[in-house]
């Protein structure tokens, strides 16, 4: 039905400004439920708790990343690059969900920390098969950086601190 998948999308849409401005511990289901003009049963009729609608949540963004670094298509030489202006385009249009996964590695409870491992794996996987396609020398390690240069950008866009990103030869 379409009305219910929209009601469902715009409350994980609410989700993300709720767990971006609260985090997750702070963050409410009743919260969300306001935020979206539904009620918290309603909220529950999709996600079975608070746990569950954060692991949507990371899901969608971490589907949007892997859409996004897919399309990607550059020489080796221009590759990384390529896909961090991708990132950070992202990061200007979906700020608090990059935010979101950037920082989901720091939630203690086991089974989002497990979703969110797994979740950051699969993005390696990604970055290593998109390098190696490319021909890149050492795709492993080139994935490594880029996903390290990921959290440097996010931190940076955080903090408020643009000399972060003060590389020699330019970050990415």
């Amino acid at each position: 039905m379409v009305v219910r998948e929209d009601r469902k999308e715009q409350i994980l849409d609410k989700a993300v400004a709720v767990f971006a401005e609260k985090g997750y511990y702070k963050a409410t289901t009743a919260l969300v439920a306001k935020a979206a003009g539904v009620t918290q049963p309603y909220v529950f009729h999709f996600f079975k708790n608070k746990e569950e609608l954060f692991n949507a949540v990371i899901d969608r963004a971490v589907g949007r990343l892997y859409d996004t670094f897919m399309q990607v298509e550059a020489p080796a030489d221009q590759l990384a690059e390529s896909m961090g202006k991708a990132f950070k385009q992202i990061l200007q249009t979906n700020r608090d969900e990059m935010i979101m996964v950037m920082q989901a590695h720091a939630i203690s409870e086991p089974a989002i920390r497990m979703h969110v491992r797994e979740k950051f794996r699969l993005m390696n996987e990604v970055f290593i098969a998109k390098f190696e396609a490319a021909g890149m020398p050492n795709p492993r390690a080139a994935a490594g950086h880029f996903l390290s240069i990921g959290l440097l950008i996010t931190l940076s866009d955080v903090l408020e601190l643009p000399e972060l990103l003060q590389c020699e030869k330019g970050c990415i």
